[in-house]
């Protein structure tokens, strides 16, 4: 097959997945504030997409480490080729594409080196990754980056609660707690968790495609992404932003814990922190394992609540099977490449019927802006937000209240005098009529009398 055919397959390839990757992790950023009301849902993936284009462009190390640091090219030479990033590719969508089906919030990032590693493996032989890069920059991160955001929402959830709670001075008994502010302070820090996804997640398919153009020999070995590859990255990956994954910020919102602002603002404080260091070291680090930690050490933090742990046992369960299961699919595409151009053709035919069949199925029970997240499940802010408004339909309601017994005394005043004057004018006309009839004795006692 020609070079610059299958280069140019690749490519479009790899920003598929990044448009993938958009949609699978929307809910990294904008599950908790959906979830409190803090951010309306159609406002929430749009700001969250414009953030990730411009994170994009913001840091390229993690770019770095995919494309030179888990496969191995450069002075010793390039020992991968086109062919094997695109089996790689493949096994990375389809586990992307199963885990968005059933509303996993699963590791796209983790797809993708399971998909290549297995690629490599099948297609090459294992001299062709660099295990000590893959320890120290993906499996390491992989197991303390979600523990230490799940610590540290913790006690931050702790510390806002802390802080924030309202005694009375006198009895000690607990007030109304006004913790509203959380959901303005959640504007700004979801918006920087969607600022760092994009310098960590976009940076990845940044590497992926410098990789196969290094493959291919038309770009020097060891050298970063260019301005057209990051800008194409950036923008795939905000289309698939906006698009949302809705079923992900179902379970993110509301299935593993009840969020409440407090809870929602710590958590992206914790996630947020995490992502942006790892993006600085270069550590390729899987940002949805990070935000769920974020969001379980919250819902531990809150008195009251409870973490839904078999909605976490699920998630950890596709946390365990993405390497291996992207890889397997990985590997299996790269056996069939290997064949030449018919078997290119083949599994690119079954992977575009696979994707195509796991969207329409989708479609039965489809999941969007208007039921991602029920209202009575929204937390604490949907009250925050009704409140005025109950207050004011309080108000209205004694006041009609007032007014219907004013009404009432009015009423009852009014037939009192009514029956008072119906009585006295049956006086009169009794006194009328008992006048009369001595009237009319009279007259007869004269009539006698003349007589």
């Amino acid at each position: 097959m020609d070079i610059t055919f299958m280069v140019a397959l690749v490519i479009g390839l790899a920003l598929f997945f990044d448009f993938t990757n958009g949609f699978h992790d929307t809910a990294n950023a904008m599950a908790t504030p959906i979830a409190t009301g803090a951010i309306k849902p159609k406002t929430a993936v749009t700001l969250a997409a414009i953030l990730n284009l411009v994170g994009a462009f913001l840091s390229t190390e993690v770019a770095k480490t995919v494309s030179g640091g888990i496969i191995r090219e450069g002075s010793d030479g390039v020992q991968i080729t086109p062919e094997i990033i695109f089996a790689g590719l493949m096994g990375a969508i389809l586990w992307n594409m199963v885990t968005w089906l059933k509303g996993l919030p699963s590791s796209s990032s983790h797809a993708l080196f399971g998909g290549l590693i297995g690629a490599a493996i099948a297609g090459i032989g294992f001299n062709s990754i660099n295990l000590e890069g893959l320890l120290q920059k993906v499996i390491l991160p992989a197991i303390f980056a979600p523990l230490i955001a799940g610590i540290v929402a913790y006690i931050c959830t702790r510390l806002a609660y802390a802080l924030t709670s309202r005694h009375d001075p006198e009895t000690g008994s607990k007030l109304t707690q006004k913790r509203g502010g959380f959901r303005t302070g959640q504007i700004f820090t979801s918006s920087l968790v969607a600022l760092a996804h994009g310098t960590n997640d976009a940076q990845k398919t940044m590497g992926i495609i410098t990789l196969v153009l290094i493959a291919a020999g038309t770009q020097a070995p060891g050298s970063g992404p260019q301005f057209w590859v990051i800008a194409a990255c950036a923008l795939a990956i905000a289309i698939g932003t906006y698009a949302g994954g809705w079923r992900i910020i179902r379970t993110m919102g509301a299935g593993l814990t009840e969020v409440k602002p407090a809870q929602g603002f710590a958590a992206e404080t914790s996630t947020a922190s995490a992502i942006l260091a790892s993006s600085h070291l270069g550590f390729a680090l899987s940002t949805t394992q990070v935000a769920s930690g974020s969001v379980i050490g919250s819902g531990m933090g809150r008195r009251g609540t409870s973490v839904r742990w078999n909605m976490v046992g699920k998630i950890a369960l596709g946390w365990l099977f993405t390497l291996p299961a992207a890889g397997l699919v990985g590997a299996l595409t790269a056996l069939l490449v290997k064949t030449g151009v018919v078997g290119v053709l083949i599994a690119a035919i079954a992977g575009t019927a696979a994707v195509l069949f796991m969207f329409f199925y989708s479609r039965k029970s489809a999941v969007g802006h208007h039921n991602a997240i029920e209202v009575e499940e929204a937390g604490q802010a949907v009250r925050f937000a009704k409140k005025k408004a109950m207050a004011r339909a309080r108000a209205k309601a004694k006041a009609h209240a007032r007014t219907s017994a004013e009404a009432n005394t009015s009423a009852g005043a009014t037939t009192g005098a009514n029956t008072s004057a119906a009585a006295d004018t049956r006086a009169d006309a009794n006194t009328n009529a008992e006048a009369n009839s001595d009237t009319e004795a009279e007259a007869v006692t004269t009539k006698d009398a003349q007589r």
